[in-house]
């Protein structure tokens, strides 16, 4: 796979690892929202792989503050320790969005879902974990 990524999860990449130091500069879901955001208002066009990369792992984190976390490669550092400073639940819209970018990322559009494809034995795995992220998330 020739995306820096060594795992179909969601922090299995470099730059979903990069990401997360953003997400523990801040203090609510806005930088998790901003990159949901990025996908939806980008969707008439080629979905950038990082975007992607970077919708997969915000999805993964609102799972886990749900209980529901999929990854089970050890999570990168600080990401508990995050979620431990939350003082709210992801409210219905946040929910709502990342369930429109998870599907925008699984589109022809999307650079990160051919790249995948193209990676061959993994695509199944990536595509399940996204699913699976999917109905947790619609879950709430």
């Amino acid at each position: 796979i020739k995306m820096g990524a060594w795992s179909h999860e969601p922090f299995g990449n470099d730059t979903a690892c990069d990401w997360k130091s953003e997400l523990e500069g801040s203090t609510d879901y806005e930088v998790i929202e901003q990159a949901f955001d990025q996908m939806i208002e980008d969707d008439d066009e080629y979905l950038d792989a990082d975007y992607g990369s970077v919708v997969h792992a915000a999805a993964e984190v609102l799972a886990k503050v749900l209980g529901q976390g999929t990854q089970n490669e050890s999570y990168p550092e600080g990401i508990d320790e995050w979620i431990a400073t939350l003082t709210s639940k992801p409210s219905a819209a946040l929910l709502q969005k990342a369930v429109v970018a998870l599907d925008l990322l699984l589109s022809e559009e999307s650079e990160l879902n051919e790249l995948w494809e193209e990676s061959g034995e993994d695509y199944p795995l990536w595509k399940e974990n996204i699913a699976t992220l999917k109905e947790i998330l619609i879950a709430g």
